[in-house]
């Protein structure tokens, strides 16, 4: 940071902190309690199975798992590692979709000293095999359903094995598959099932290493330039997050039932069920988001904590219209304003159909550098939408929050635009590999999010958008620089830009513009169906072929240039 910066930092932070002690919500803490002081997750999980043996810390489409079991199946998985001969510090990937197995993985690998890598069940073979090659990972649990894209990625990686499940296998055969869901999906061919290792208690249980800094995760976001960089996270990182984000956003208790619908391989849904094991509550897992299944869930688990985009919020409350269902005992409901924003006339809606006495509010600011719980808004209505909009609240005890000028790094007055900058125990130790990113994003303790903002005259933050270039198509980010590099590994295309377009349905959509290679009869349509082995399905642009691209005085693709093409097009 500048010379400027460092000079004012102290007094900018204590006129900022001053501001926001005047607002600060009474029921709010000031400071973080930790239940079982700072120790690791893996603690926090045999902790609650002490204290709690036969509660129920997962619940699933009729299924429930208490949190004494989670503590030995995760044993298993643990004593399974150690057996194959992985070691600390070995990445494990996993590529499952939300059921109760992904948690009991998870716990595993962290027991063992492995180190979590999951993979997105959205992404194809090129994309899978960027996180296995980047993050060495030497086993793998998948899905069933995954198994083409996945043995097609494996070449070029270090992977050893597989261990296979599928969604039938979290189920008993006489209960319903939740929607979406395959049965009868051949099994993943050559590879160990997840059921065998469960059911295994011969295995010797490894000693947990217990060490709250070493790496844990290596959670992957997207940037400005080439496919994801993996985030290093470590356990204190996670428990920081939990305990904090349940303690001062979400108000949980031992009594708390969380509905988690969130991808949990996303760092929002780790989060999610993160929480549960801050507070010794229970997470009811929806295997992807269903209203009707969401308000069944709701009604017959008596949860009392739903977070989820506003698009499914106004979802619920006509599904829990149309089929009588209560929304009664929900007592904490978040939001995202991703595609639709979070309004006035949302919120009383929320007040008069719903039944429940919570509040309806904007959840928080973060991101996967920095474990997505920065700030909260818990009793801070109604400043949230009296002001200007964007309102994500007050940053989290022993977390600060300032806003820099993007070019200069020079602090800004209160009450100007600028970028966001964030420091806080949550915060990644680095970009995995690639420490020219890690230096141009922490600098000084400090994370320079690249993301626009303002500290409004109470000392809130008000997210205004990504300085980046980064998309958001219903609520999932997409980064052109990341498509286009997957684009540039078609044989036949020898240049391309993407630039977001507004989308009525989807909020924003991929629209890249692409220069073949000389001689080359590649048709859009050839395109696409290429896209759609080699990319997630929501990444996947509308293509436009153009005979020259435009380029900046820089010699890089001038994206200003292709905004007005798409204009003059539209």
């Amino acid at each position: 940071m500048s010379e400027t910066f460092r000079a004012q930092i102290d007094e900018y932070l204590a006129d900022v902190r001053a501001r926001q002690a005047a607002v600060w919500p009474a029921e709010v803490p000031r400071e973080v309690t930790y239940p079982f002081a700072e120790e690791t997750l893996t603690d926090y999980l045999r902790n609650w199975a002490k204290a709690r043996p036969d509660h129920p810390v997962i619940k699933f489409h009729g299924t429930s798992m208490t949190y004494a079991e989670l503590d030995e199946l995760s044993d298993r998985v643990a004593a399974y590692l150690a057996h194959r001969g992985l070691q600390r510090g070995d990445r494990v990937a996993v590529m499952l979709p939300n059921v109760p197995q992904f948690i009991v993985v998870f716990f595993g690998i962290l027991k063992s000293g492995c180190v979590h890598v999951p993979v997105n069940p959205m992404f194809k073979r090129l994309e899978i095999n960027h996180e296995l090659v980047d993050s060495s990972a030497r086993l793998a649990f998948v899905l069933d359903d995954y198994a083409e894209e996945f043995i097609a990625a494996r070449e070029g990686t270090a992977l050893e094995s597989v261990v296979a499940m599928s969604v039938r296998d979290a189920l008993p055969g006489d209960l319903p598959l939740p929607r979406g869901a395959k049965d009868g999906v051949p099994p993943f061919p050559d590879a160990e099932r997840l059921a065998d290792v469960l059911a295994d208690d011969s295995l010797p249980v490894p000693e947990d290493p217990n060490d709250p800094d070493a790496l844990a995760a290596l959670n992957y976001t997207g940037g400005t330039t080439g496919l994801p960089k993996g985030c290093e996270h470590t356990q204190r990182d996670m428990v920081y997050t939990a305990v904090t984000a349940g303690q001062h956003n979400l108000d949980l208790d031992q009594d708390s039932v969380i509905l988690m619908y969130l991808q949990i391989f996303w760092i929002a849904g780790e989060d999610g069920f993160l929480l549960t094991f801050a507070c010794g509550g229970t997470c009811v897992l929806q295997y992807r988001w269903d209203p009707d299944e969401a308000a069944a869930a709701i009604e017959r688990e008596g949860v009392t904590v739903f977070a989820g985009t506003v698009d499914n919020v106004l979802e619920l409350l006509d599904s829990a219209k149309a089929s009588g269902r209560s929304l009664a005992s929900l007592r904490t409901t978040v939001t995202m304003s991703f595609v639709t924003k979070l309004a006035e006339d949302i919120r009383e809606r929320w007040a008069r159909e719903s039944g429940s006495s919570a509040v309806l509010r904007e959840s928080s600011y973060g991101m996967t550098e920095d474990h997505t719980f920065d700030t909260f808004t818990r009793g801070l209505q109604p400043l949230d939408l009296s002001g200007r909009a964007g309102f994500v609240g007050l940053p989290m005890p022993e977390t600060d929050i300032a806003v820099v000028d993007f070019e200069t790094n020079e602090l800004v007055p209160i009450g100007e635009e600028g970028q966001i900058i964030v420091r806080s125990p949550s915060m990644m130790r680095a970009y995995h590999r690639r420490p020219d990113a890690t230096a141009d994003t922490l600098r000084d303790g400090w994370l320079l999010t690249g993301d626009s903002g303002v500290i409004d005259e109470n000392g809130c933050l008000h997210y205004l958008g990504r300085r980046k270039e980064m998309l958001k198509v219903n609520g999932m980010s997409v980064f052109p620089s990341e498509l286009e590099f997957t684009l540039s590994r078609h044989p036949d295309v020898a240049a391309s830009g993407v630039i977001g377009r507004p989308d009525e349905a989807r909020g924003e959509i991929p629209l890249a513009f692409i220069e073949l290679r000389p001689g080359s009869t590649l048709t859009a349509d050839e395109l696409t169906a290429w896209c759609r082995t080699n990319m997630a399905t929501y990444k996947i642009p509308a293509i436009r072929i153009i005979d020259e691209m435009p380029l900046a005085p820089t010699g890089k693709v001038s994206k200003l240039a292709l905004e007005k093409l798409a204009d003059e097009e539209d």
